[in-house]
């Protein structure tokens, strides 16, 4: 669905001008969005009723409107299926296998099973959609999935125009992702005070970008050696990460640097405690022979006055 948002449009599926509404078909969205949100297969339920409740009354007032006669399930579902790639909700087909499975069948039934009928239906041609289906040849078909597939990845142009006008700026989708990106990366959308943006190519031999990364970082004792600095923050790929930069892919990497430095930590802790009690001990015995000097010396003066 993240693919076919950025070019389909109602013609693509043959939905007459007089129920084409994008606006108001925003409400709709909106509204199955929301699905993800909810525990219980009723509530998600009671989601998708008032998502296709509202498309229905759409429909309904533009046929009014129009003096057109009422829609039927030939209106309905092309328009279902279009606002649902529009509003391409979270974790769609697990929340509709969750109603499927879990729903009391004695309860799926009248206005409930109807328009959880419809969902499937719009699901099951999402997911097997192709040029055919969308009535478009072929070959425009897969070029426009390509174009679609390098704009979400960040490779598409920012000239890329869509049937209906300029492209709207990419969602938030999961896309290929490398977690461990060199630090070098990192730094070409991250300036030194983290207002400024710098365009130009870095070379993960050059040492500027590395000084600028320890000067961020504090640690002014690496800028002697640029070699070794990079050698070092390249272990640590997460070090100039923000949080719109994570995945969920992420998370393992993560968690095995945050056992590494545990484990780091520890042991350097450990080692200074040890340091610092023996210290210590030694301080206290050398205390403890100045005090013990000091009170011979008191006696023997002592005596010697006598």
């Amino acid at each position: 669905m993240s693919l076919l948002q950025q070019f389909i449009s109602p013609q693509h599926l043959d939905i007459q001008s007089t129920f084409q509404n994008q606006s108001s078909w925003l409400v709709a969205q909106k509204e199955l969005q929301k699905i993800n949100m909810y525990k219980a297969p009723h509530d998600k339920l009671m989601c998708i009723l008032g998502y296709c409740k509202v498309i229905n009354n759409l429909l309904l007032t533009a046929s009014i409107a129009s003096n057109e006669k009422a829609p039927g399930a030939d209106e309905f579902l092309p328009v279902l299926i279009y606002v649902t790639i529009k509003a391409n909700p979270p974790q769609f087909h697990s929340n509709l296998l969750y109603i499927e499975r879990y729903r009391r069948q004695s309860q799926l039934v009248g206005e409930a099973a109807y328009y959880f009928t419809n969902i499937l239906s719009a699901e099951s041609f999402i997911s097997t959609i192709n040029a055919k289906s969308l009535s478009m040849d072929e070959t425009d078909f897969e070029h426009k999935m390509e174009s679609a597939r390098a704009r979400l990845s960040g490779l598409g142009s920012q000239s890329y125009q869509t049937d209906d006008g300029p492209a709207l700026p990419p969602r938030d989708e999961p896309t290929a992702h490398n977690p461990k990106r060199d630090i070098n990366t990192l730094l070409q959308s991250k300036s030194s005070d983290s207002l400024s943006r710098t365009n130009e190519t870095l070379n993960p031999n050059s040492e500027i970008p590395i000084k600028k990364v320890v000067e961020n970082s504090g640690a002014a004792t690496l800028l002697n050696d640029g070699n070794e600095a990079s050698k070092i923050f390249k272990e640590y790929p997460y070090l100039l990460a923000s949080v719109g930069d994570l995945r969920i892919g992420d998370v393992e990497g993560l968690l095995n640097n945050y056992k590494q430095l545990v484990v780091k930590y520890v042991c350097l802790s450990k080692g200074l405690g040890d340091a610092t009690s023996l210290a210590s001990s030694r301080q206290a015995s050398k205390d403890s022979e100045d005090r013990t000097s000091l009170f011979s010396d008191v006696q023997t003066k002592s005596k010697t006055d006598r």
